[in-house]
């Protein structure tokens, strides 16, 4: 029972930590490199779960995605939709 408990927990924590993965590409430009290169400065350039992208960059790896953006708030000062100038 026991064991039962602890594969179902430790699934669950992979599932998780699986889910808050960074979903962009890299690539090196003008540069030959393999999967196993980018496996490794993505391993050593990310800590705690985070991608450091500056780590990634100093090593010649440029993003080709751009990172997820969390949606603005909208500007309290902006007019709204539809309406022009003074008249």
């Amino acid at each position: 029972m026991r064991a039962s408990g602890l594969v179902l927990g430790l699934g669950l924590t992979a599932l998780v930590s699986g889910c808050a993965t960074d979903e962009r590409e890299w690539m090196k430009v003008d540069q030959k490199y393999t999967a196993e290169e980018f496996r490794r400065d993505y391993r050593e350039c990310s800590k705690g779960g985070k991608l450091d992208e500056e780590c990634m960059k100093r090593r010649g790896w440029v993003a080709v995605t751009p990172p997820k953006a969390e949606p603005k708030a909208p500007d309290p000062l902006a007019q709204p939709a539809g309406r022009g100038g003074r008249r």
